[in-house]
């Protein structure tokens, strides 16, 4: 018995000090990086603008009150051993009969974390007059919910009220990440969900795809992202499927010129022409970036019987595959060097070429695919911890869509 506590213990203190060790390590690499890169890529700071200051007053309008510290690696340990390991054996084993799962979850994150912070706020149905931040335009085709929704499941019947729904987002998340190629990176848990939804904050607190770099990095830096992060987590555009109605004025009637955007590579603009009929517009509208998710799947990886396993999708919308150099591109790598050449599909991620600091990162990136794979861990992990909510405040929802 002594013998076997002795082990037991032995093994949580490895862990322990593995993970502490794996963040010494970061934090060196980072200090060597940016002694380097300091006389080339000097950051420069964005002058106060009119723009950021709704920004700023909007992220104040409804305070937060947990602390990322209050955070813990490996928070269930005892209260839900297994969580993490049904997290991810769903996603792995839904990713193999439908990999467009892993841009939907990042996106779905991105989405909820950027406004009022990593808190399932964008799960949240509308309710007895009360609207939901999935009506805004920006969010009205996000996907993944059904995803979240059958992980929830699995994890109330193992370990009721729990897990937050909040946690199963960036958990769900970043194993997506890792099945599209993209780097691992710990993640503490312990994230309680809202109360509320917060909708009159998406419409300008996402980014559009047809954005001015001003705006974007405004946008970001609201959020405490500084330009080399907000470069290094667009690399998550390397991945899902971008329509064409988002980029097709570029290619035929760019800001109303009748011509096509001068910055595109011609051979690109022609590719592009081929994938998109310019007369072709009958489709619904939808977001920038679409996603088909399959039905849903129990922990064992059989459809869930509390679910129909004959979904229906509308046909899809003519559109480009970020990684259009098939999936064995390394994450990243394309959507960076693609940038170089004229060939980003959406104007916003182009614009990243526009002013010297954003393009040294991308240059850098480029040609060095270990450090954007780095850059972008770190990065997800301060996206993961954005304004998050801790006990005593927030709640654990038996249902991620409804607070009661």
């Amino acid at each position: 018995m002594n013998i076997h506590m002795f082990g037991v213990f032995e093994s949580h203190t490895l862990r322990k000090l593995s993970f502490l060790v794996f963040l010494i390590c970061i934090l060196i690499t980072l200090k060597n990086h940016n002694a380097e890169t300091k006389n080339s890529l000097q950051t420069a700071r964005m002058p106060p603008s009119d723009l950021a200051s709704i920004f700023s007053q909007e992220l104040t309008l409804f305070p937060k009150f947990g602390d990322p510290r209050s955070l813990e690696y490996d928070y269930y340990r005892n209260s839900c051993p297994s969580a993490e390991q049904i997290v991810r054996t769903m996603i792995r084993r839904l990713y193999t009969v439908r990999p467009d799962v892993a841009p939907a979850l990042l996106r779905l994150l991105f989405h909820d974390c950027f406004i009022q912070g990593c808190d399932a706020s964008v799960l949240l149905d509308a309710i007895n007059g009360i609207r939901s931040e999935k009506d805004s335009p920006p969010n009205e085709t996000l996907k993944g919910y059904d995803i979240i929704d059958s992980i929830k499941e699995e994890l109330e019947a193992a370990c009721p009220g729990i897990v937050s729904c909040a946690d199963i987002l960036v958990l769900a998340a970043r194993e997506g990440v890792v099945l599209a190629g993209g780097p691992f990176y710990p993640l503490d848990t312990g994230r309680r969900d809202s109360s509320r939804a917060f909708p009159d904050a998406v419409a300008y607190g996402i980014p559009a795809p047809d954005e001015e770099l001003r705006t974007i990095l405004a946008t970001f830096a609201s959020r405490g992202f500084t330009e080399k992060e907000t470069v290094s987590l667009l690399g998550s555009h390397s991945i899902g499927v971008v329509h064409c109605k988002f980029f097709e004025d570029r290619l035929y009637n760019f800001q109303g010129t009748n011509r096509p955007d001068p910055s595109l590579d011609p051979g690109f603009l022609e590719l592009l022409k081929s994938k998109c009929n310019n007369s072709d517009r009958t489709a619904p509208p939808e977001s920038q970036i679409s996603f088909n998710i399959p039905p849903q799947y129990s922990y064992d990886g059989s459809p869930s019987p509390s679910h129909s396993s004959s979904q229906s999708s509308s046909p899809e919308e003519p559109g480009m595959a970020m990684a259009y150099d098939g999936p064995g591109s390394n994450f990243g790598t394309l959507y960076y060097r693609s940038l170089l050449q004229g060939r980003g599909l959406l104007y916003s991620d182009q614009q990243l070429m526009a002013k010297e600091v954003t393009e040294s990162w991308v240059r850098a990136y480029a040609s060095e695919n270990t450090l954007f794979r780095r850059d972008f861990a770190v990065t997800m992990m301060k996206l993961s911890n954005l304004q998050v909510l801790t006990a005593p405040w927030g709640l654990v929802r038996f249902n991620c869509s409804k607070v009661g």
